[in-house]
């Protein structure tokens, strides 16, 4: 099977080389979909002067539309089998596609979340963003009956077909909402495996905020009701 590798880019030019040198190395047959969403900081001139030699697909939008947007894009070019989301900040490693993809190759699954809250030993600070976390996990689970410990993980992974025949909508961080709430919507089992995580602070580069997490909110609201 083979595996492609979605990742979203807005200014994150410095992190971007080393997330795609951590995804070359990574022994699983791939294809890697970059998506820059307008970035002014140098990213877009760094994709554009390895794109050709390290044979990505990447796609440029003019201005930037949001995370949402850079993933429907990908979604349009994918190939693989199963597909995975990869941020293009050093949270998660990509050793772990392993794991994340083993039920959907062992057709135990179609959907896979990578769960930071069930592998011991990661840096999980009880911050603002845990807190939102926790209540979008616990609302999926009230929502939808997903059994989950993490909505919000970057790491989703499913099956290509899965994936192409949902209706997304999304433009913003509500992707990981929308989407959970549609694969639960069609009866499909969201099985989670321990991942590794490697926190990072705003100044680090943490894009998302409480305004997000309020839309992440209304969304599972508004797609419990609403296709």
């Amino acid at each position: 099977m083979i595996l492609s590798v979605i990742v979203p880019v807005y200014n994150e030019v410095w992190t971007i080389e080393e997330i795609l040198r951590r995804i070359k190395l990574v022994d699983i047959a791939k294809e890697v979909i970059i998506v820059d969403d307008g970035s002014t900081d140098g990213t877009r001139d760094y994709l554009r002067s390895v794109e050709s030699e390290q044979n990505f697909k990447v796609f440029y939008h003019s201005k930037n539309m949001g995370k949402g947007a850079a993933i429907r894009t990908a979604i349009s070019h994918v190939s693989g089998d199963i597909v995975i989301v990869q941020d293009a900040d050093l949270e998660y490693d990509p050793q772990d596609y392993h794991g994340v993809t083993a039920p959907i190759v062992e057709g135990r699954a179609s959907v896979v979340y990578g769960s930071r809250y069930i592998k011991p030993g990661n840096d999980l600070p009880f911050t603002r963003y845990k807190i939102g976390v926790l209540v979008l996990t616990a609302m999926a689970n009230l929502l939808y009956g997903a059994g989950i410990t993490d909505e919000a993980t970057s790491y989703k992974a499913f099956k290509a077909d899965v994936l192409k025949s949902l209706p997304l909508k999304c433009k913003r961080f509500e992707f990981c909402p929308e989407v959970t709430a549609k694969v639960r919507k069609r009866g499909y089992r969201i099985e989670e495996v321990p991942i590794s995580f490697h926190y990072r602070t705003v100044k680090e580069g943490k894009k998302i905020g409480w305004k997000d997490g309020l839309e992440a909110i209304l969304a599972l609201i508004k797609y419990r009701f609403v296709d």
